[in-house]
């Protein structure tokens, strides 16, 4: 049992029903809730956020949730990505925009490199988009490999531009 789940929820596209990104971001948020064994625990708030890396296309709501239960990483991988797929997410090029995007960011402590998932997720620490609703969502989150807390990380992404919604 994984008493800390980390998920990163971001969007910057409307849905093909017509919600908005933070509608889709919301939906998103209910349908982890429901879940097979899982416990929605926490949702931080909502931060409005330019694409990294820098582009045209429009800014991205970004937020996180933290979950908690029996689960396996890969097999929670795909649950994510058919919520996504369900909000209208098509995968093509890397960084593009997106009606939704659901990163698994951690899992405890665990640490895994498989050529599907890396846990924990690889730039999160390079991300003030994922570090600032980490942080209301696990404020003494420690990176297991980094050994950095939230604050430390995000302190060193400082000047990225991340607000409040």
């Amino acid at each position: 049992m994984f008493q800390t789940i980390l998920v990163a929820i971001g969007a910057n596209l409307a849905s093909p029903g017509g919600r908005t990104p933070l509608e889709t971001c919301r939906w998103a948020v209910g349908q982890l809730g429901q879940l097979p064994g899982l416990e929605l625990r926490k949702v931080s708030r909502w931060f409005a956020t330019q694409p990294i890396p820098a582009s045209d296309q429009p800014r991205f709501v970004n937020g996180a949730a933290w979950l908690s239960g029996a689960v396996e990483p890969c097999p929670l991988l795909e649950m994510l990505q058919v919520i996504e797929a369900e909000a209208g997410r098509v995968r093509g090029v890397p960084n593009a925009a997106r009606t939704l995007d659901l990163d698994l960011l951690a899992m405890d402590g665990l640490v895994m490199a498989t050529p599907r998932l890396v846990l924990p997720h690889p730039r999160l620490q390079d991300r003030a988009f994922v570090l600032a609703p980490l942080r209301d969502v696990q404020p003494g989150w420690t990176h297991p490999v980094l050994r950095l807390s939230v604050a430390k990380m995000l302190a060193a992404v400082a000047g990225q531009d991340v607000q409040a919604l």
